[in-house]
């Protein structure tokens, strides 16, 4: 009896209690973060406890939500239970995503209930060896919790320490969401892809890229929005369609890289890589196209074509585009990229945008360019064999929307590799020369390859309409070396020394050939405005006939009057000015379309396609 109420004295022991839970919430984060890395190996799992940082970081959520609850319900086997299944039952849902879509669980996901409920509907889950035996310890945890720790904080000492966890919340969110921390501090590249988006992600855990992706998720609308009234000026418009008879294929091309300089005084050449670009652009609308990436951020551009949005979403569920509104109109939508499919997630993030099928490197491409990515060589005759293939088996229209990889740098500095000096010899120096041969080398290539497939819809009688355009400047060299040595200058709001023109402005070009002339009743040919490339879908219909859409509608004059709007705080008029501090009229524009594209951005309209 005495020997008894020594043992409930002990087991409910506040301290005892806590320390118990303390030893509890640790092993529940390092649980967490096995299965954040299972997919990929030990070696990830035990990088998190080389960089402490990592581990330290998806450990304390784990604790405050324990002691929280603890705090809460008075029940350490309570508090543990709850705690386990909200963090494991994250972690496990994203252990699924990654083996089902080679895609991390992110906050964003909890916000899409009804469409992840519809995709776990099309897979079948299963316990594994590591699940069972992670379930039978939290188990055991469990009841030693509650045959143990019984301690329960009361009084005003359990509302203190409630008081203590939530004011807690204002130094984490600080640090949960903090971009230096979370970008460098927590780097762990050593044993993923850099590259690939998700292995980035869970290179850092679980429960810490988790609630960083809050930030993400949750994105700001705009100073004083209206979703109301941002909505009902969208929905002021009707949707028009394409008529039957005005229908036209669509094939779009971004071009890796690609920028024309042979506006540029300081390079001379010996052979010129754009002399069939040039003649092309006699040919076409021609502009100016200014993105708002240098150099890398691909996507950027490839996403502001597909949706009209200068500011891009995390497209984690199904977002408004004008691929959608193609496959509305009864069009095939597809396309290309002879590159990863897990790049910049575009294996699920391409399906939330309204393509239909995609080909990629690892379903299509790598087996014709022998398990390599394939260059314009093989990517361009295939645009051209897959579109055919279309032709062959169906009479609905065609969207085809295609990005390069050729051209994507950086470009060898140790010599030429394509033989052919393109600009001239004794005028750079060695290590520019190479950089400057081996970029025009891909130019030059990409163009010819670029003949062949205009030669054949040329002699098409299917009526077909190209849109080119280069996603970003190139790399040139470490720290924009050869930039410099041309004396390019390359200060983004400089707007007087062109600095924000050689930044941000690649070209694009609208070429149709005759059958699509006779049929839309437009030549197709001559200057084309200075744009963003989340207008040049405007553009293209305005030279097609077609009003498009209800947000393309409503944005249309925005797009006439601020035709660039810059990442770096910069407009473009419509006179060509360029300006930080826009005339009133142009101000109410610019918010305007910042709140549209923020509602269209969050009001997915084409659930009819989905089912």
């Amino acid at each position: 009896m005495f020997f008894n109420e020594i043992l409930k004295k002990i087991f409910q022991n506040k301290i005892l209690t806590a320390i118990l839970l303390l030893l509890a919430s640790i092993s529940l984060g390092i649980m967490s973060l096995y299965f954040a890395c299972e997919s990929i190996g030990i070696e990830v799992f035990n990088s998190y406890f080389e960089k402490s940082i990592i581990a330290v970081l998806n450990i304390i959520p784990c604790v405050w939500l324990v002691f929280l609850l603890w705090f809460v319900t008075k029940r350490a086997a309570v508090a543990f239970t709850l705690s386990s299944i909200i963090v494991m039952g994250l972690t496990i849902a994203s252990w699924f995503k990654l083996k089902f879509r080679n895609d991390a669980m992110m906050f964003g996901d909890l916000l899409l209930i009804k469409e992840a409920s519809n995709m776990s509907g099309r897979y079948t889950l299963f316990m594994t060896d590591s699940m069972r035996n992670a379930l039978i310890i939290l188990v055991l945890i469990v009841i030693v919790l509650a045959i143990i720790a019984r301690g329960k904080p009361t009084g005003k000492l359990r509302i203190s320490c409630i008081i203590v966890c939530l004011a807690l919340l204002i130094p984490m969110k600080t640090a949960y969401t903090d971009e230096d921390i979370y970008t460098n501090k927590t780097e762990n590249m050593k044993y993923i892809n850099e590259w690939s988006a998700t292995e980035a992600y869970i290179s850092k855990g679980f429960v810490y890229p988790f609630i960083y992706s809050i930030k993400e998720a949750i994105k700001q609308p705009p100073e004083n929005y209206n979703e109301k009234e941002a909505k009902a000026i969208i929905e002021s418009y009707t949707k028009e369609d394409i008529p039957e008879d005005k229908k036209v294929d669509i094939i779009g091309i971004m071009l890796e890289a690609y920028a024309d300089f042979s506006g540029y005084d300081s390079i001379e050449f010996e052979v010129d890589p754009y002399e069939y670009y040039h003649e092309l652009e006699e040919e076409s609308i021609s502009g100016n196209l200014y993105t708002n990436i240098f150099a890398g951020g691909t996507v950027n551009s490839e996403r502001a074509f597909l949706t009209g949005f200068s500011e891009q979403g995390s497209f984690r569920g199904l977002t408004n585009s004008y691929a959608w509104y193609f496959l509305d109109q009864g069009y095939t939508v597809t396309g290309s990229h002879p590159s990863y499919n897990w790049f910049y997630n575009r294996v699920n993030i391409n399906k939330n945008l309204g393509f239909e099928t995609y080909n990629f490197f690892e379903n299509y491409y790598a087996e014709l360019a022998d398990d390599e990515i394939a260059m314009d060589r093989i990517l361009m005759p295939e645009i051209v064999n897959l579109h055919e293939q279309h032709k062959a088996e169906s009479d609905k229209p065609y969207f085809s929307f295609n990005v390069t990889y050729q051209g994507h740098g950086p470009y060898g500095t140790e010599q030429n590799y394509y033989g052919t000096d393109y600009v001239k010899s004794g005028i750079y120096s060695e290590q520019s020369q190479n950089i400057l041969n081996n970029y025009f080398g891909t130019i030059a290539d990409t163009n010819e390859n670029l003949e062949n497939l205009v030669e054949h819809y040329k002699e098409s009688d299917d009526p077909v309409i190209l849109v080119l355009f280069g996603d970003h400047k190139p790399w040139l060299g470490d720290g924009s070396s050869v930039y410099a040595e041309l004396g390019i200058n390359l200060n983004n709001t400089d707007t007087e020394n062109n600095g924000f023109k050689n930044y941000y402005a690649t070209r694009y070009l609208i070429w149709a050939n005759d059958a699509a002339k006779e049929v839309l009743d437009n030549d197709f040919v001559g200057d084309g405005p200075d744009i963003g490339p989340y207008f040049l879908m405007n553009l293209l219909f305005r030279e097609c006939g077609w009003k498009g859409p209800e947000y393309m509608q409503a944005i249309d004059e925005i797009s006439q009057k601020l035709p660039v709007i810059s990442e770096s705080g910069l407009y473009m008029l419509d006179d060509g000015t360029i300006t930080k501090d826009l005339p009133k009229e142009y101000k109410q524009l610019a918010y305007n379309y910042e709140c549209l594209s923020f509602c269209e951005q969050n009001n997915f309209r084409y659930k009819y396609l989905t089912k």
